[in-house]
């Protein structure tokens, strides 16, 4: 759990953080006794770094991660939350966050979310932000899935990010997306500290280093990196797997297969593998674990001390696996 410095701020954040999304019943509903267990669990085991988000179970991960911490000391922690979308009793359906009619977030409450990028729209959803945690501020603040409205996000809801930081109320401000090439527009079109992303630099997908990871490095940007299991496939690459939240194309699996066999070589889990790669790079300043249940958070940081040797790396790369990192 050591800590690294985010952008150019006086912020540290540890090398790995817990993801909250599954808190807030993402593809499978659980028990708020059971998601309150993965915080407790997580902080027993030495977890400081939180994110979540208003979209996660539509305030549920909120309230859930509010409650797990509720005894924690605080200064111990860094709470990062997401801003972008309020959460109203009238929202328009967003298909978005549907797969084939179901919904992404399951047995959620009766609130959905709609867009709001503006400057008073950003102060409304950390003000109601704070209040589902019960906490008293935020660490890290991040602009969520502006890929629709980067022209908002870039102006209105930057300058209220800014106007946070700069009035000491935040740390660190950033924005968090699933997509490289719109991330890297803000890198460089706002003073931003840090990134969350998810999905493209990992074992399968390393599209960041086209675009976000050098944006980032020539601004000091800090990258967190979510997703590393790419929705399971790099859990266990079986005919069906999910990849991107979805059922994975075939040649998407193949290639999972691929990396997979490589590790078997040298008898490491292709999970491992998967968790450790994103740390390797100089931008990356912590990974989320995104457990569902106590038992997967073991299960993953067990997977922390799993040794690599480094010719597996290589082999990946000779073999077209992966690019260079």
């Amino acid at each position: 759990m050591n800590e690294v410095r985010v952008g150019r701020t006086d912020l540290f954040v540890p090398r790995i953080g817990l993801g909250t999304a599954a808190l807030g019943n993402f593809q499978q509903a659980i028990s708020d006794t059971d998601a309150v267990a993965v915080v407790d669990h997580a902080l027993d085991r030495g977890i400081r770094y939180l994110d979540t988000a208003p979209l996660y179970g539509h305030g549920l991960a909120e309230k859930r991660v509010g409650r797990g911490v509720a005894a924690a000391d605080r200064d111990q922690l860094v709470m990062s939350t997401k801003v972008g979308r309020l959460l109203r009793p009238d929202a328009p359906r967003d298909e978005t966050q549907y797969y084939d009619g179901v919904p992404f977030y399951l047995d959620v409450p009766p609130v959905g979310p709609v867009w709001d990028f503006s400057y008073d729209g950003i102060r409304r959803s950390v003000e109601e932000s704070l209040e589902r945690t019960g906490l008293e501020r935020f660490d890290v603040l991040l602009m969520h899935d502006p890929d629709d409205h980067l022209e908002a996000a870039a102006t209105t809801a930057y300058a209220a990010l800014r106007d946070l930081r700069a009035a000491g109320t935040v740390s660190a401000i950033g924005a968090g997306m699933n997509h490289s090439a719109p991330l890297t527009e803000l890198v460089r079109s706002c003073d931003l500290d840090v990134v969350l992303l998810a999905g493209r630099y990992t074992l399968l997908d390393q599209s960041a280093l086209a675009d976000l990871l050098p944006a980032c490095e020539e601004r000091e940007v800090s990258v967190v990196i979510g997703g590393v299991f790419n929705s399971g496939i790099l859990v266990d690459p079986l005919p069906g797997a999910s990849f991107d939240y979805i059922p994975a194309r075939d040649e998407v699996v193949a290639k999972a297969v691929a990396i997979r066999d490589l590790c078997r070589k040298y008898d490491v889990p292709l999970a491992a593998a998967a968790l450790q790669f994103p740390l390797a790079h100089p931008r990356v300043s912590t990974v989320l674990i995104g457990a569902r249940t106590v038992g997967e958070l073991d299960e993953d940081l067990a997977l922390l001390d799993v040794e690599i040797p480094s010719a597996l790396w290589t082999d990946l790369q000779n073999a077209g696996l992966t690019d260079a990192r």
